[in-house]
């Protein structure tokens, strides 16, 4: 879906000041191109913040994000936003626009003509397997599920060469929210676009992510590792706590059902099935 190679992020001594409170505390690091990066951490770790710097949602007290080495506050915030991608939990839609009007908003903005604007929304809107015939229907006439997948596709729909997403399936039922996440990976896997994804589920980062931040307070990267590191080999107290390692919660065994192996977890529940 994208035009050139995906970019680099990098956050450089990045602080966020609310008055008193500071948000994010001299945040360093490098997100690779391509990568698809969650960003996991408990509500008032500056995860959300840290995502809307890039696109310039939020300007830092000090320091800098750049964008393959470029200064994001260099770039004309609007025309800046009209080229990354950006999916919220409440999908964000115009009530009174059709889907298809939806989905090319953004192409239309950026002035493609109305017909290479609505060419580019049906595949996006296809890519996220939506049928066609929804594409004259109102936010409204949809289900959650539905308004989620429009919102990725207007996210999509101008081909960004980076995609934002703040806890973009948390509102959700888990059967929609587990065909939603099996569908992001699809398309990241044949874009290549940038992902930095923001939840507060390990379950969701475990899932999604080559790469999981586990951010604490004051945006503090508490570990920044794979996601079968981060199970391995918790950084801290605080990060075992974050994905359950302390209470045991991660913690599987093994037990034999009438000759299938079914995995349980502490308190016997049942997880999966091993493959024979």
């Amino acid at each position: 879906m994208h035009q050139s190679h995906p970019p680099s992020v990098e956050f450089d001594r990045l602080q966020v000041r609310y008055g008193e409170t500071e948000v994010l505390r001299s945040v360093s690091l490098t997100i690779q191109s391509g990568s698809f990066t969650v960003l996991l951490g408990p509500s008032g770790s500056g995860k959300t913040t840290l995502l809307r710097t890039v696109n310039r949602m939020v300007d830092p007290s000090s320091g800098r994000v750049l964008l393959d080495g470029t200064d994001v506050a260099t770039r004309d915030a609007v025309s800046l936003r009209r080229s990354i991608g950006y999916v919220m939990q409440a999908s964000g839609l115009f009530p009174h626009r059709t889907v298809l009007d939806n989905v090319a908003t953004v192409p239309r903005l950026l002035g493609v003509n109305r017909s290479e604007a609505r060419a580019s929304a049906f595949a996006a809107i296809e890519s996220v397997g939506l049928d066609a015939d929804l594409a004259t229907r109102y936010p409204s006439q949809l289900s959650g599920g539905q308004q989620q997948r429009v919102g990725v596709a207007r996210a999509l729909a101008a081909s960004p060469r980076i995609l934002l997403m703040d806890e973009p399936f948390g509102a959700v039922d888990p059967i929609t929210r587990r065909a939603l996440q099996r569908e992001i990976l699809e398309l990241h896997s044949r874009s290549g676009v940038t992902v930095l994804f923001v939840t507060h589920d390990v379950d969701e980062a475990l899932a999604l992510g080559d790469r999981i931040l586990v951010l604490d307070a004051g945006g503090r990267i508490a570990q920044d590792a794979l996601p079968t590191d981060i199970l391995a080999n918790p950084a801290d107290e605080f990060v075992a706590e974050m994905i359950g390692t302390t209470s045991g919660d991660r913690t599987l065994r093994i037990q034999a059902v009438r000759g299938a192996e079914v995995v349980v977890d502490r308190s016997g529940r049942p997880i999966g099935v091993l493959e024979r």
